[in-house]
């Protein structure tokens, strides 16, 4: 039902209207001079004026004016004898009523039109309804883009507040995170500033509804106001809010990661906060969990890496200054043990000899252990040092060999090298090779059985034609591209596993079996070679077949023309 002002003198019209309108609309009349006509808008709401052409007002064009200013969506008719209206007056006027009208036209034209103001203002809800909702859905879009372009719980909590803010317009907000800074946090977002005394009052409040969340179980994280840190944002620093805050209308929601427990928030609104209100509250606080736990769980992370980089850095070290104080004696122990075998000291008996000769094996191989040990810490903090230069592979095969002819004899192997003629320069360390070659020489010997044979062999190939017998290194093979010099260690020995070829070059490892036992070693020796052959833009693999022996290759780029040979140099050093 909906109110109808007559603003009019004549009795009659009054009385006609009144009676027209009263069993469906409140109809008021009296207004007779401009103070009453906007008393009564104040008093009463109007949906419809009758506007009596012929009121006595000084200027009836202003009057209008100043009431549909006044109600932009007040329907005005003017009640008149002749539609011939001053254009001032029809400015303001939404239609006419003509006093020649039958009962029956006035009533349908108010009618008609009021229902259709009925329309237009459920509409006019409806559009602000709408858009309303539509600006929410924004600030949920552009905050949820926000949740996922971070892993700073500090931004998360920020745009969290931002969001139910820029929705929900609330007046104060409180967060109590256990996780934020590794202790208790409360983080007040308010409007106005807060006082101590408020501050005090809001810790209080945090930790009671903390607690009641577990009601009589246990808490996950002990803690009272005392202990509480506080983290103040306010908007409006010249102002304070009052104790009454408390009285104003309030949502209230845990944090829950899942399995770990965050901690809550808690928002204050001096306006009734309504249903949709709360379930925008909770969308955000659901949606913010899943960043918030992949935080936390990045923090975690990220504490563990800096405790695995401090333990990474004292084990380089200890291994540095052990292996360094191991190599210190190892060389006055063998020149003492050579002056002893040599006869300077006096003649020695054959046993004596043994003995000498065995400790200086065993010197040697402790030296060749600790060189390993501090050549692996080296490549691990990237200080090792390449001397690179054009050279010839021949001359690290030739070398190789010549050490290792009479430890083949005396294991009764057959050692080898085939080479190929002519073979192109390359730009290498021929120390680290030659410590490469030595490593797959020496392995090959420890697992090769008496009688059988070891082969050097090397090669012009292109990447093309390099492949191997075991799909594990095909991914490394493929990055070869150009010809290289192919050097391979063929033996006769035992073999390895093909589940086992995936972790020979893995550092520590050695493939286990009786005779891997007996023969002993650190297990750097592989993983060393792999790591010198990637520094030379290299590649190293291995084929093998158990029971009938193993091919270990590496290939090391040769150096066709000038230019190359530069820009090679330039990507090694």
């Amino acid at each position: 039902m909906g109110n109808i002002l007559l603003v009019s003198e004549d009795s009659e019209i009054i009385k006609k209207y009144k009676k027209l309108f009263d069993n469906k609309y409140h109809t008021f009349a009296d207004c007779s001079t401009e103070t009453a006509l906007f008393d009564k808008i104040e008093i009463a709401p109007i949906d419809a004026f009758i506007f009596d052409v012929n009121i006595s007002f000084q200027n009836l064009a202003l009057v209008l004016k100043k009431v549909k200013a006044r109600l932009e969506n007040a329907v005005i008719f003017l009640l008149t004898d002749d539609e011939d209206i001053n254009e001032e007056i029809s400015k303001s006027v939404n239609s006419y009523i003509l006093k020649s009208y039958s009962d029956n036209l006035i009533y349908l034209t108010v009618n008609s039109a009021l229902k259709t103001k009925e329309n237009i203002d459920r509409l006019s809800v409806r559009n602000s309804d709408m858009a309303e909702s539509l600006y929410r859905l924004n600030v949920l879009y552009n905050t949820s883009s926000q949740f996922a372009g971070t892993l700073d719980i500090k931004e998360l909590l920020t745009y969290m507040s931002e969001g139910l803010d820029r929705s929900l317009s609330y007046d104060l907000s409180y967060i109590l995170s256990f996780e934020f800074e590794n202790e208790p946090v409360l983080i007040i977002n308010s409007l106005y500033d807060v006082s101590e005394e408020l501050i005090g009052a809001l810790k209080a409040r945090a930790v009671s509804n903390y607690k009641s969340i577990f009601e009589n179980k246990d808490v996950p994280y002990e803690t009272d106001e005392k202990n509480l840190k506080v983290i103040k944002k306010v908007k409006n620093p010249n102002e304070k809010h009052p104790f009454t805050i408390f009285e104003y209308d309030n949502l209230f929601a845990p944090i829950d990661l899942g399995e770990q427990f965050f901690g809550c928030i808690e928002i204050f609104k001096n306006k009734p906060l309504t249903t949709d209100d709360a379930a925008y509250f909770q969308t955000i606080i659901r949606q913010v969990s899943l960043p918030l736990k992949s935080a936390c769980l990045y923090n975690k992370i990220s504490e563990k890496n800096n405790e695995l980089k401090k333990l990474e850095q004292i084990k380089s070290d200890f291994i540095s200054i052990v292996s360094h104080e191991l190599r210190t004696p190892l060389t006055p122990i063998k020149n003492a043990l050579s002056i002893l075998s040599g006869g300077r000291c006096g003649e020695m008996s054959s046993k004596a000899i043994e003995f000498i000769d065995m400790a200086k094996r065993n010197v040697d191989k402790l030296t060749h252990i600790t060189n390993d040990i501090l050549d692996i810490n080296k490549i691990e903090a990237g200080k090792m040092v390449f001397n690179y230069k054009t050279m010839n592979i021949h001359s690290v095969i030739e070398n190789v060999k010549n050490n290792f002819d009479s430890v083949a004899r005396e294991h009764e192997i057959i050692f080898e090298a085939v080479e190929q003629p002519d073979l192109p320069d390359i730009y290498a360390d021929s120390q680290r090779l030659e410590q490469i070659l030595t490593n797959l020489v020496s392995n090959a010997i420890k697992f090769t059985p008496c009688g059988k044979h070891i082969t050097i062999k090397s090669e012009l190939k292109n990447a093309s034609d390099i492949v191997s017998t075991d799909n594990y290194f095909d991914k490394e093979l493929k990055t070869l591209n150009g010809d290289y010099i192919v050097v391979s260690v063929i033996d006769e020995g035992i073999g390895i596993k093909p589940e086992n070829l995936v972790r020979v070059f893995d550092m520590f490892t050695q493939i286990e079996n009786s005779l891997t036992r007996k023969v002993g070693g650190t297990g750097l020796g592989l993983p060393i070679a792999k790591q010198f052959i990637k520094a030379h833009k290299g590649a190293i693999w291995c084929d093998s077949v158990e029971e009938k022996g193993s091919n270990f290759h590496f290939a090391i780029p040769i150096v066709k023309e000038t230019i190359q040979a530069k820009v090679l140099q330039k990507e090694l050093v």
